[in-house]
């Protein structure tokens, strides 16, 4: 897949994948959850993964986390991904999940300042410096106020505002989200997007599952659709998401309706008949 970035201006090292995933499949418990998948990731662009309920995103996107065995080809940074440690891995890879829990509570400062762990030494202190850089962070994910507020206290969107600090403070390269947004009231939503794309402009290359498929195509520079573990479409939001494929993937008669300065949404109709 071809980086889809529009800047002119873009580093060279931008145009140059900095995931590659090649013909991938896992299985879990004998059962093929993904199978032949071939797609690359590049810095400075967020790629939206789409698809059904069950169709294999989020197994996806925890095998390249590394959690899970699988067969074909997972390159980070052109070297394999089961050559790297558990520890460097972490200083490039981070990841918010749908709705993470902790054993324990934790305040939100403590809770932000586990995305500091891999680049730390063995019982390494936090420095003045990290102070200054998680006011940074809760200020951009709009939670300047809660530094010291129990995580258990905070509504889910508050809580999924929190797990993003953190993973901005990990400061990876690669930023994994799976449905980020779930928890989000529509204003937050859009807040935190665009702070997501604002973290592409500095080069980070980002994969995330929306269930909305409006916010999926609003905010992805391309799309890849995965269908009962295969990928089946892939490219800019405009080519992918198309109605053929709202009736073929999600079984959802719809119209898509094309406005002024490229907006577009998806009226639904009616389910397709089985």
């Amino acid at each position: 897949m071809a980086c889809t970035q529009t800047n002119g201006n873009i580093p060279p090292d931008w145009n140059a994948p900095l995931v590659t995933v090649s013909d991938l499949s896992v299985q879990i418990q004998r059962n093929t959850i993904i199978r032949d998948v071939h797609f690359e990731l590049y810095p400075g662009t967020i790629t939206g993964l789409i698809g059904p309920n069950g169709c294999g995103k989020t197994t996806l996107l925890r095998t390249i986390c590394g959690y899970l065995p699988y067969q074909g080809s997972i390159l980070l940074k052109n070297q394999r991904l089961a050559d790297w440690s558990r520890r460097r891995l972490a200083c490039e890879i981070a990841s918010v999940r749908q709705a993470p829990s902790l054993s324990f509570d934790f305040t939100v400062k403590e809770v932000v300042f586990l995305g500091l762990l891999p680049r730390k030494a063995w019982l390494e202190g936090v420095s003045d410096q990290d102070h200054i850089s998680l006011k940074t962070v809760l200020e951009q994910v709009g939670l300047s106020d809660f530094s010291e507020r129990s995580l258990q206290s905070l509504s889910g969107g508050e809580r999924q505002r929190a797990y993003l600090a953190q993973a901005i403070l990990q400061n990876s390269e690669l930023l994994l989200l799976d449905e980020p947004t779930t928890h989000l009231d529509v204003c937050h939503q859009h807040q935190f997007l665009n702070l997501i794309k604002k973290l592409t402009h500095k080069g980070k290359a980002v994969l995330a599952v929306f269930h909305d498929l409006g916010l999926a195509t609003r905010f992805s520079d391309q799309l890849l659709v995965l269908h009962d573990g295969r990928l089946v479409a892939e490219g800019n939001p405009e080519s992918v998401l198309t109605e053929e494929l709202l009736s073929d993937v999600f079984g959802m008669h719809a119209k898509i309706a094309q406005y002024e300065h490229g907006q577009w949404e998806i009226i639904y109709e009616r389910p397709v008949s089985r």
